[in-house]
């Protein structure tokens, strides 16, 4: 049998033939097999007329969905205000009922991030609201190794998170304010806007040298970012409208704060890594116009960050969340509109982060109707999970949206419109 190397012609025109068949044919397969846009949604529970808000969902390893907010009469200011949870098991349609993740009585206890460890531990972080102002949070977190069967979990470990900045955050807030003021009075703002930003300026550097002040008052909002061993839970404050990093290296035994990430008011950050190592952080607009989602990013895992900058993303005052797919695409999902909470839309990146191709509205409401503080997973099957607040004025809820990459690049708004 001749090689292929001395085979006739009419073999060799023969094999050609046959590998440009097979190439077709699995060229062909596969385009005919790519995947159908599709949208799932739901509500958790009924409408109702008490208040929910401030999801946090994750995947469980076994494939269950696990989510918890904050329900009661009010929020800071309520003091029957608790986290609750509800979990969708997998390949079943319909969640569980609700159930308490945590209540300490007499207090309201207020927005949920959760964490599921390389061990499948789940973690729980969320503030307990001392004197009914946001500027009064204690930090708190849970640890469950026990929750995939048990409902509600059975926690291991209930702890304080203690936010200690040091003499570094005092200098770091010296050093900045003076560029802030020198920004601040070249704005063409209104007056009542500029003597806004300046009694903001003057309280922050009064604030900066109380230790008590300092060390309340941190919240969390978005899932936390695991490296290795490090975690790295993104906090901010709404007395100093700032953001820190609250990092553990040892499982949650000690905590450590980052610099704190000095803005425009940028509070509520999400995080995500490059594949270079680079952190990038999202936060919500909490200052004056022109309203976007602001930026930063750390070269060193998060003990450092770049000057806050606006993106290119419109934010109305308004939490958001983003993350890393599998295949390098990075899904962004808020509101993204200058004023209102009525749209909620999924944007996608395969620049990480830097450019933004394709945007789909999850919803489009009308005024007086609000999509917002969502929270968003990449499923083990592929699948994008997302739950977020309803607040229409016939009740509130949680929705969970499930959908895919080919559903949101079916949408037809270019990023950047309003």
């Amino acid at each position: 049998m001749p090689s292929a190397s001395t085979a006739p012609p009419a073999v060799l025109g023969w094999r050609a033939r046959w590998v440009v068949f097979f190439s077709l044919t699995v060229w062909t397969i596969s385009v005919g097999s790519a995947a159908e846009p599709f949208l799932r949604t739901e509500l958790l529970f009924p409408l109702e007329s008490w208040h929910n808000h401030g999801s946090s969902l994750v995947e469980a390893p076994n494939g269950d969905l696990f989510a918890a907010w904050f329900h009661g009469s009010g929020e800071r200011k309520a003091d029957d205000v608790r986290i609750e949870g509800a979990r969708l098991r997998r390949a079943q349609k319909q969640w569980s009922a609700r159930f308490t993740l945590a209540d300490t009585p007499g207090y309201p206890d207020c927005n949920p991030a959760l964490h599921v460890d390389r061990r499948g531990h789940l973690w729980l972080f969320y503030p307990t609201i001392l004197d009914n102002h946001w500027e009064g949070a204690l930090l708190k977190f849970r640890v469950s190794s026990d929750w995939q069967s048990q409902t509600p979990p059975r926690w291991d470990r209930s702890e304080v998170l203690h936010v200690t900045p040091g003499t570094n955050f005092e200098g770091t807030i010296a050093a900045v304010l003076p560029e802030m003021e020198r920004w601040a009075t070249a704005q063409s703002w209104e007056e009542k806007t500029r003597r806004e930003v300046q009694e903001y300026l003057d309280a922050t550097r009064l604030h900066a040298t109380n230790l008590l002040y300092r060390r309340l008052g941190w919240m969390p909002r978005a899932h936390p970012l695991a490296i290795g061993d490090r975690l790295i839970l993104g906090v901010y404050h709404d007395g100093f409208s700032f953001s820190l990093m609250a990092i553990t290296d040892d499982a949650g035994t000690n905590w450590h704060p980052s610099m704190p990430l000095i803005g425009g008011g940028n509070i509520q950050p999400s995080l995500t890594r490059r594949r270079d190592g680079t952190l990038v952080t999202y936060m919500r607009d909490n200052g004056p116009p022109p309203k976007r989602l602001l930026q930063s990013e750390s070269p060193d895992l998060g003990e450092s960050w770049s000057p806050v900058i606006d993106s290119e993303i419109p934010n109305p005052g308004s939490g958001a969340d983003h993350i890393a797919l599998r295949d390098g695409t990075w899904a962004f999902i808020g509101n993204d509109t200058e004023e209102g909470r009525a749209r909620l839309s999924v944007w996608l990146s395969d620049d990480e982060g830097r450019s933004w191709r394709w945007r789909r509205a999850l919803e489009d409401g009308s005024k007086g109707e609000g999509y917002s503080y969502p929270s968003l997973l990449e499923s083990r099957d592929g699948t994008l999970h997302a739950t977020y607040s309803v607040h229409l004025p016939s009740g509130k809820s949680i929705r969970h949206a499930a959908f895919n990459l080919e559903w949101v690049k079916g949408g037809t708004v270019k990023p950047g419109s309003n």
